[in-house]
């Protein structure tokens, strides 16, 4: 719970009104000032201000400005993106770490044509009704913008075409450099209209062949994807090394890895069997083995120094970008039936009703048992006909692991933490790189039961640090912001959905809320929105406790192949229990590197989900101009978004298209309301809309109304028991959105 300010101090909301309102940059002294508060009040302000940096209802700027969470700062660095053909100059912020897009900024050019696309400057903020306005104050050291785009021609001219969704303008190439009309390039943008030019610096091959969409996303966003000769070289020698003397021998038990059909790396292997203890009498011994990173990768090495520039592995559907070279990432270090293997080892004793009684860590030699895809692992527990499987492997191995893992789901269930079952796409390409289908991942036990035992060993792993007053890198999930909380409230009242802002917010809150929801075809939406309500993970030695999982200290243990944070814990388990060499060596930055390597977490996973993108709208290219089945994700004043049933992409429906009437944004409601029909289109309604663009290049879709319709669908929405389907709020003033004309297509 947010602590309640000491008298004298001014309320949460009452300092977010100051420094919205504030024409400076407002910091700790002039809010003291401001409020009139005595050198005791200010230590209590100072408390106060960091508590809602951490409540997410605040940030803080160069300088020590504060601004609103998700806000601009007064004064800030701005780079110029576009200029468009009404002479307006538009802009983004240099720096941008908030959960919420980065916003679009109009600046006001106040000679006409001095500012150029890829200029820098320090500007002046300030929010009007239309959005943000910037005042130039400096014009800083230019820079060209670069943009990942596909040329084509155009007479005797080339033109370049973004692969961002919403790049809408065409650059006119003044200096190919080698590249033709078709080829994906990067580039640079610079100039002043009417001469903003592009000149490609690279060519990166033909924009539809199989492996360009991850080429996409690793250009774009400067993802490293080639190792130093340095590095490669410290791997192959660090691979030669044997696994050295001192190691708890393993390799007599059944340790079996389970994972995806398609994994590229087995950084985790597990095995559990009943606890001959009498103190524990109904429970479990289990092993959660990890590939001995921290063995072969030494702090300050070149494949160190490699692996923590990258943060993490990127994953596509064709390819991975490793943080590890190979021959650890998918040799060495990676676990693989009948060879031996470098682990930590964590040993847990669980108890009969799921309890962690006690654990601790050696480092160890493994000899799996097997590797087995999750549908395999499965298949086996269920009994399935034809499946070719060592049944005494199954009683030795699966049968232990699924009955010590049904304990530890009911201590799962006990203390809830949030249940949000949302599908994730699967994209299945052939030998050659094309798509053989797209679809939602199936969800099985066998999957559940390896994220249980990987739950676990996170927990053991940042308690036993905590016994020893050693360093943690944990992995931070703080309880939804209160201004989220307020949104998702108004969300629900749509749907006549009770939700109190007074109580005290758990993750069984909002799993109470899809329990009065039921199963009805808009739980889905209402997941969604409780999903975007959480506050985003990240790494830090600070402890805040993981909401998500509802467990008061979490760190990530089980996956060093692939992820710096759990590399970091490995020394710091080595170090604190004397377990040999590669531990810690004394001067890491724990604070910067969480920092660090929770940014580099956020760039890999917008790199896939854009890259998904492209697959998904490439595999659709083929349905242009059919009716497909939709659902819409998004309402805005300007149309929906809409995404196709079971494959996933979001396209546009603009409202231009919806009709010859005028359309009314109902913004607290998520829908677009018809003035005289009363049709309407409402956030999670199911309808059919034509395909009318899919462009593999950039993942957009667009969609039309099919033909003869004009105006909106009835929504599908049933209503679970005692719930109710939104309901159109009465809104008054000017409605938010002009009249459109109808286009026929």
């Amino acid at each position: 719970m947010p602590k309640k300010p000491s008298p004298g101090l001014p309320t949460r909301e009452q300092i977010l009104d100051f420094i919205t309102s504030s024409a400076t940059p407002a910091g700790k002294r002039e809010i003291a000032r401001a409020f009139g508060l005595t050198a005791q009040q200010k230590i209590a302000l100072k408390a106060l201000l960091k508590d809602m940096g951490d409540e997410g209802l605040i940030d803080s700027a160069p300088g020590r400005a504060f601004h609103k969470m998700g806000g601009l700062p007064k004064v800030t660095v701005l780079r110029i993106v576009d200029v468009d053909q009404g002479g307006n100059v538009w802009g983004v912020p240099e720096r941008w770490e908030a959960d919420v897009p980065t916003p679009r900024i109009r600046v006001r050019d106040r000679k006409h044509g001095a500012l150029g696309v890829g200029e820098r400057i320090l500007a002046r903020t300030e929010e009007t009704g239309g959005g943000w306005t910037a005042h130039p104050m400096k014009v800083l050291a230019p820079a060209s913008e670069q943009v990942i785009g596909v040329l084509r021609r155009e007479g005797d001219r080339l033109w370049l075409q973004g692969v961002e969704k919403k790049e809408r303008r065409e650059y006119l190439v003044s200096d190919a450099g080698g590249a033709a009309a078709g080829d994906l390039v990067s580039a640079e943008i610079a100039g002043r209209p009417p001469r903003v030019m592009a000149k490609v610096v690279q060519r990166l091959g033909d924009p539809f062949a199989p492996r360009s969409f991850s080429l996409i996303a690793i250009h774009k966003h400067n993802i490293p994807d080639v190792f130093a000769q340095e590095a490669l070289d410290a791997a192959e020698q660090a691979a030669r090394q044997p696994l050295g003397d001192g190691r708890e021998d393993l390799t007599h038990l059944p340790i079996v890895a389970i994972d995806p059909a398609d994994a590229r790396d087995h950084d985790d292997a597990v095995w559990a069997t009943p606890d001959d203890d009498p103190a524990n009498d109904g429970g479990w011994k289990a092993i959660v083995a990890i590939a001995d990173v921290s063995f072969y990768v030494r702090p300050g090495s070149a494949i160190d120094r490699e692996a923590r520039a990258r943060g993490n592995s990127v994953y596509f559907p064709d390819r991975v970008v490793p943080m590890l070279p190979e021959i650890l990432s998918a040799d060495v270090c990676s676990l693989k039936a009948g060879e031996d293997r470098a682990a930590l080892a964590c040993h847990l004793q669980v108890s009969k009703d799921g309890a962690l009684k006690s654990w601790r860590f050696t480092r160890a030699v493994v000899r799996l048992a097997a590797n087995i895809a999750y549908e395999e692992a499965q298949a086996a527990i269920d009994g399935g006909s034809g499946f070719a499987w060592d049944a005494a492997l199954t009683e030795t191995a699966l049968v232990p692991l699924w009955d010590c893992w049904r304990a530890l789901a009911a201590a799962r269930d006990k203390r809830e933490p949030l249940d949000l079952d949302l599908p994730e796409r699967r994209v299945v390409l052939d030998e050659k790189g094309r798509i053989m289908s797209v679809a939602a991942r199936e969800r099985l036990d066998a999957h559940r039961l390896i994220e249980d035992f990987m739950i676990a060993a996170n927990v053991a792993a940042a308690k036993a640090l905590e016994a020893k007053k050693a360093p943690v890198m944990y992995r931070v999930h703080e309880a939804p912001a209160r201004e989220k909380l307020v949104a998702l409230k108004d969300y629900l009242e749509t749907f006549e959905v009770p939700f109190a802002l007074g109580q005290v917010v758990k993750p069984a809150t909002f799993n109470r809320i899809l329990d009065r929801v039921g199963d009805v075809p808009f739980r889905p939406e209402i997941m969604e929105q409780i999903l975007r309500s959480q506050t985003q993970a990240y790494y830090a030695p600070a402890n805040h406790g993981h909401f998500g999982l509802s467990l008061g200290s979490y760190a990530h243990f089980t996956s060093p192949i692939r992820r710096y944070a759990d590399l970091m814990v490995h020394r710091a388990l080595v170090s604190a229990y004397a377990l040999g060499p590669g531990g810690l060596n004394g001067d890491e930055d724990f604070e910067l590197a969480g920092t660090t390597i929770s940014k580099l977490e956020r760039r890999a996973m917008e790199a896939e989900r854009e890259t998904i993108d492209r697959y998904v709208a490439a595999f659709l290219s083929e349905r242009v101009g059919e009716l497909v089945e939709v659902r819409i994700t998004g309402v805005t004043n300007f149309g929906f978004f809409a995404t196709v049933d079971g494959i996933g992409g979001d396209g546009l429906m603009p409202v231009r298209d919806l009709g010859g009437e005028y359309f009314r944004f109902d913004e607290a409601a998520r829908r677009l309301v018809g003035e005289q029909s009363g049709e309407e289109y409402a956030q999670g309604q199911r309808l059919e809309l034509r395909l009318a663009e899919a462009n593999p290049v950039s993942g957009a879709l667009r969609f039309e109304l099919p033909e003869g319709r004009y105006g909106g669908a009835r929504t599908e929405r049933a209503p679970a028991k005692g719930v109710k389907p939104p309901r159109v709020l009465k809104r008054r003033g000017r409605p938010g959105n002009l009249r459109h004309q109808n286009r026929k297509k």
